[in-house]
């Protein structure tokens, strides 16, 4: 068996990380505080959001603003099964039931045709629209095709961050998108998530509520001046982010559009190189007026899990994205086998996806390697 010498991923950290880490730990204050909120403004100024609200991960994002929204107890929350598990965790976790939506072949999010079968099946009180691999969704022809305000719709970004629809990026116009920065994503802290919003009154909710809905956090109550004492007006969650974490996202986010930039160089490259290959197909995007984030960049091919392995012995790692969640087991006895046999699209597209090798750092010597293996496991097969 071959070591594997191309990783699926690796993180990229910009130089000024190192030294802005070390301040926040020559400061004195370490958790949720005046770095977070720096990187909050610093976040919000490169979507173009009036407010962003800094937090422990994306799944947490999630929760939070359907906690926030005030649903009945038990309400039907609209949600692609092609999904991250975190995702559909999320609604069980603030009390209420997925109905699972199917997907469009072509773009692997919902369609307007899709999101309205599954809301006629129910009554939606809230849907969670995704950005799978970093393609924007439209929101708002979603939310009609669901029959739902746009107040009642959460954007899971967290493939989003340099995505954009019209020209305007993801998360800037949003009731609640919700970003990762995860160790794999775009632009990685480690650890942490954020939400985006036009909604003043849901970022000041959100804000406490991320820190168990205590009226101030302990930076303010420790400021000159301030007071120990403070309120629990909502129920929240322990989910804030630190200002360590918040400083490596300070630095990262300066490189940001550089890092989007040799993705989709990447990308250019992959299509060129793997274009007619038999029994592949390519990423395929329905792209007027929209820019990829290119999180990810899958493709689809028979005989998947074998050429999984064909690819790990030539020294070449993959990833797929995701086990739909009409499949795992636990959610299939919360839901029952009936609507997990909803979203038959999706149950099909899910056993050809195969996501390659993209990240900044991957050199044209590495990403050759993958071509090369690639193609040599698909020629023999034809």
């Amino acid at each position: 068996m071959s070591r594997t010498t191309v990783p699926f991923t690796v993180p990229s950290f910009a130089g000024e990380v190192s030294d802005a880490v070390v301040k926040v730990l020559d400061s004195g204050w370490v958790t949720t505080g005046p770095q977070t909120a720096a990187f909050e403004q610093d976040f919000a100024d490169f979507l173009g959001a009036p407010h962003v609200v800094a937090v422990a991960s994306c799944t947490t994002a999630l929760e939070l603003c359907l906690r926030a929204m005030d649903l009945p107890p038990g309400s039907q929350v609209l949600t692609p099964s092609l999904t991250f598990c975190g995702a559909i965790n999320a609604i069980l976790h603030a009390g209420h039931r997925p109905v699972l939506v199917d997907i469009d072949e072509d773009t692997l999010v919902p369609s307007p045709e899709t999101v309205a079968a599954a809301a006629a099946r129910t009554t939606p009180r809230a849907m969670i629209v995704q950005n799978q691999g970093g393609y924007p969704v439209d929101v708002p022809a979603l939310a009609a095709a669901a029959g739902l305000d746009r107040t009642r719709v959460v954007e899971d970004a967290a493939h989003g961050p340099g995505a954009a629809r019209e020209g305007r990026p993801v998360g800037s116009e949003s009731f609640a998108a919700c970003f990762s920065f995860y160790a794999t994503k775009n632009m990685p802290i480690g650890e942490g998530g954020a939400i985006a919003t036009v909604d003043q009154d849901l970022a000041d909710r959100v804000r406490a509520m991320r820190l168990h809905g205590m009226s101030k956090d302990s930076w303010k109550r420790y400021l000159p001046g301030g007071s120990w004492r403070y309120d629990v007006k909502d129920i929240g969650l322990k989910a804030n982010m630190t200002d360590i974490q918040a400083s490596i996202g300070r630095a990262q986010l300066a490189a940001l559009p550089a890092w989007q930039r040799a993705r989709g160089e990447l990308v250019a490259r992959y299509d060129e190189a793997l274009d007619g290959l038999p029994g592949l197909t390519l990423p395929q995007r329905k792209l007027d007026g929209v820019q990829h984030a290119w999180h990810l960049y899958q493709v689809r091919v028979p005989e998947r899990d074998a050429l999984i392995a064909e690819l790990e012995a030539a020294g070449v790692a993959t990833s797929v994205h995701f086990i739909p969640a009409s499949q795992m087991t636990s959610y299939r006895q919360i839901l029952g086998a009936q609507e997990c046999e909803r979203v038959p699209v999706t149950d099909r597209v899910a056993e050809e996806l195969l996501s390659l090798p993209l990240y900044p750092g991957l050199s044209p010597d590495g990403q050759d390697r993958v071509v090369s293996a690639l193609t040599e496991a698909l020629r023999a097969r034809d």
